[in-house]
């Protein structure tokens, strides 16, 4: 679970030149040292805004990175947006995020207006549902849900209400309390997603083929549309997904069979479409996922039964199709993740093979491989997750009314976790693990 924001040893008006900073999420462990150029060290305590003392000059080149991981508990912190060459300004863009082993699994079941809460296993997998679950949603068909990075809040699009609920997570228990009143979005809300500085909320909104912008208030969870909001992009925006370091937001159309791309900026949240944007995909895309280095995007092109994949311009956004995309796959992909050591992704299926398959990623081109045969799920998997720890697959089974859960051998290969399927309302159709 997160800390409260605030740092230790930060002295902006220290050194000479120009200063470098970002934010820091996720951390609840001790002793987080970042560097900066291999000797200027700053320990950070907890989340929020950090900034390096020692200034920069113009034209000098910045590093920033990881030079002790927090413990108590054992946590790994990854930097993005960390180097570059100062430009005559303050560098404030640099993301700090830390994880753990997925404590907690909380599910959106449509058709019973509930989310499904589960205390996680870290040595098995295995989910057991907390107290009090499942929670009544403050909305109508609750359809996606996302927690921001430092695992206070938990936000569900409910596409029957057009809006987002909020709900503060009991850092012990996992419990839910309604947070205020849900944020009105456009119609059809049907994903969401948090910006890696927990800054912003997007939200999908299927039926006005628009993208609904929320400032997220770090002490409360509370959304508050921003100005401009909402923005056109394709038709029937169905997934979205920022990149790892919150600079680009990526739309898939379901209608458009597109994607489009969006820079976002980072004080405001405000959205303009990157040059060549949309960028063309298979039929039916319903899903998104970019892998953890921010190089390559893949998106589930559900009606053409493949898999496109592109590689990322790290400056301006843009996709480019890899060598030998789209992959086929012989089967409907309704929902893709990839690890997080970027080395495999993995499919939910939906047709009636009921299946997830596992891809190995190309780490030079990004092309797929099918990993071994797919494996069974439930009745109509809609919804994937992987545990931060990378050791275990969570699936949502529409059909079925339960959670399929697969432990991941060290060649990306899957296997059902004793005691799975695991019981949730009635329509799962989304889960994220915190």
């Amino acid at each position: 679970m997160g800390a409260v924001a605030g740092i230790v040893g930060c002295n902006i008006g220290g050194g000479s030149g120009y200063t470098v900073g970002g934010t820091l999420t996720g951390l609840s462990g001790s002793g987080l040292v970042l560097q900066d150029n291999s000797g200027s060290n700053l320990s950070v305590a907890s989340n929020g805004p950090f900034v390096f003392s020692s200034g920069i000059d113009n034209g000098d080149v910045y590093s920033v990175t990881v030079a002790t991981q927090p413990s108590n508990p054992t946590q790994t912190c990854t930097v993005h947006n960390g180097s570059g060459t100062i430009d005559s300004a303050n560098v404030t863009n640099v993301i700090v995020s830390c994880t753990q082993p997925g404590q907690l699994a909380f599910v959106a079941n449509q058709l019973s207006d509930d989310i499904s809460v589960y205390a996680i296993n870290s040595a098995t997998g295995t989910l057991s549902q907390v107290a009090g679950s499942p929670f009544a949603s403050a909305g109508t068909t609750p359809v996606a849900v996302a927690v921001d990075p430092n695992g206070q809040f938990l936000y569900v699009a409910d596409s029957g209400s057009n809006d987002v609920s909020v709900y503060a997570i009991d850092a012990d228990t996992g419990a839910l309390t309604e947070t205020g009143i849900p944020a009105p979005t456009g119609n059809g809300p049907v994903a969401i997603a948090v910006d890696p500085s927990d800054s912003h909320l997007f939200a999908a909104n299927l039926s006005d083929n628009t993208v609904s912008v929320f400032a997220i208030d770090s002490s409360t969870g509370m959304l508050t549309e921003i100005t401009g909001s909402p923005y056109g992009v394709g038709q029937q925006p169905a997934a979205l997904k920022t990149d790892p370091g919150g600079n680009f937001l990526y739309v898939a159309n379901y209608a458009g069979a597109n994607i489009s791309v969006l820079a976002i900026d980072a004080t405001s949240g405000a959205l303009t479409n990157v040059a060549g944007s949309p960028f063309g995909s298979g039929t039916g895309p319903a899903s998104i996922a970019i892998d953890p280095t921010g190089t390559f995007a893949y998106v589930a092109d559900e009606s053409a039964a493949s898999i496109s994949a592109y590689s990322i311009n790290a400056a301006t956004g843009a996709l480019t199709p890899v060598p030998g995309s789209p992959f086929g796959t012989g089967s409907s992909p309704e929902s893709l993740v990839v690890d997080p050591t970027g080395q495999f992704m993995y499919a939910a299926n939906v047709t009636s093979n009921n299946e997830v398959a596992a891809y190995a990623i190309t780490p030079s081109s990004g092309a797929l491989a099918l990993a071994g045969s797919p494996v069974a799920g439930g009745a109509l998997p809609v919804g994937i997750a992987i545990d931060p720890s990378g050791l275990f697959v969570y699936v949502t089974n529409d059909n079925s009314n339960d959670v399929s859960v697969y432990s991941v051998s060290s060649a990306g290969l899957l296997t059902p976790v004793g005691g799975a399927p695991f019981a949730a309302g009635s329509q799962p159709r989304s889960i994220a693990i915190d």
